[in-house]
């Protein structure tokens, strides 16, 4: 049944173009113009103005593309009607989202996608992507168009599972769909409101208060009783690795390094290591290497002490004559400059600016010249004549700036 009080509110021209039909949405467009969505069309009212007279434009929902535009004052809805052409409407850019919405319901609605009694709880538009969540599912389109035939939907009764992934620039959501994973990304800034509403939706469609309770609604009854398997239990295996040595097993991992006459490495064994004559000489030697090792160490602190100390000196000695070369530089012919500079600078400044002043050629009082009393009068009439020229045309600037404000505001209502 159609709301009286809206209709009444609805200007004549508007609510006599509605027919029988129920006003679903009104969507004001500035002034007294405004967008109003029944079930089967989108009208348009422009109200009487300076560009345009009164009228209503009609566009019927049975379009088969459905694209929008938007620049930075404007945007334009196009309904392509296939044989029929293309019809387009202007409207603010700033109520766009509000307009879209439920236009885009309209169209669902004329072309079977969505059932009578559904509604359409949100649209959202993410550069390519446009997602409309209603009451029963949710319907996907790709593409530069925000609808046309090539679009998916997920109804709520073959969705198990509903999941979000979130990323530094990008919220994944996964719907589980006849065990298939569905992916679509929601940028983060309105990545929570795509998830709230999603939740809400499927949660009143399955009347839950919660995804938890929806994935214990739609999880399948176990059959026969059975227990579900321990995911954590592999079944029989190789016993554990023990870190202690089996019995009877007396072998010695110990591997000593030892130097041989030619200067490389060998690895002998613990039986290798029971001959006194080879054991002797390895320590031997390793005993002279290390000898050796520390007196080249020492030789090497002990040079770089001497040159260190070397340096310090030849420092010494630099700073020490650059301060005799300081003390041997005379303060009086310092003070004795500056003094002749000054006392001169100034003797001659006096005198020069002395003689100026003498001969500068004025000489007694300055009178200034006093105007006629005639001229006088003449000037104050002038003045007040160019104030009332002034304020005359002060006021038909006011005129045409509030005509050009109001040709502005309806520019912008998309007239």
């Amino acid at each position: 049944m159609k709301d009286t009080s809206e209709v009444m509110s609805l200007p004549e021209t508007l609510a006599t173009r509605l027919d029988d039909e129920e006003a679903v949405a009104t969507v004001p467009l500035g002034g007294d113009d405004r967008l109003v969505v029944t079930p089967s069309r989108t009208l348009v009212y422009r109200a009487e103005g300076l560009l345009s007279d009164e009228s209503v434009e009609e566009y019927p929902h049975g379009a088969e593309r459905l694209t929008v535009s938007r620049g930075r004052r404007k945007a334009k809805l196009t309904f392509d009607y296939g044989l029929d052409g293309e019809r387009t409407v202007s409207i603010p850019a700033k109520r766009l989202e509000d307009a879209l919405h439920p236009v885009l319901a309209g169209t669902l609605s004329a072309a079977g996608i969505t059932d009578p009694g559904e509604s359409a709880l949100r649209t959202f538009r993410f550069s390519e992507l446009t997602l409309v969540v209603t009451s029963d599912r949710v319907v996907k389109h790709i593409g530069a168009a925000v609808w046309d035939d090539d679009y998916e939907e997920f109804h709520y009764d073959d969705v198990s599972d509903l999941q979000f992934e979130e990323g530094s620039v990008a919220t994944s959501v996964v719907l589980t769909v006849d065990g298939r994973q569905q992916r679509f990304k929601a940028p983060n800034e309105q990545a929570r409101a795509v998830q709230e509403t999603l939740v809400d939706a499927l949660c009143d469609h399955y009347d839950v208060a919660s995804l938890e309770e929806f994935r214990l609604a739609v999880q399948p009854d176990e059959e026969g009783g059975e227990e579900a398997p321990d995911p954590t239990d592999f079944g029989e295996g190789p016993d554990p690795l023990s870190a202690e040595p089996a019995e009877g097993d007396d072998t010695d991992d110990g591997i000593s390094v030892s130097e041989t006459g030619s200067g490389t490495a060998g690895v002998s064994s613990p039986s290798d290591a029971a001959s006194p004559a080879s054991g002797t000489e390895s320590e031997d030697g390793s005993e002279t290497a290390r000898v050796d090792a520390v007196d080249d160490a020492i030789d090497d602190v002990l040079s770089t002490a001497e040159s260190g100390d070397s340096g310090a000196e030849a420092g010494t000695g630099t700073t020490a004559g650059r301060g005799a070369a300081q003390e041997a530089t005379p303060d009086s012919a310092t003070h004795d400059g500056t003094d002749a500079g000054t006392d001169a600078g100034t003797d001659a400044g006096t005198d020069a600016g002395t003689d100026a002043g003498t001969d500068n050629g004025f000489e007694g009082t300055f009178e200034p010249a006093r105007a006629a009393d005639g001229d006088f009068e003449r000037l104050l009439e002038e003045v007040e004549t160019l104030r009332e020229t002034v304020e005359r045309q002060g006021e038909r600037l006011d005129q045409q700036s509030q005509l050009i404000e109001q040709l502005i505001e309806e520019l912008r209502r998309g007239r």
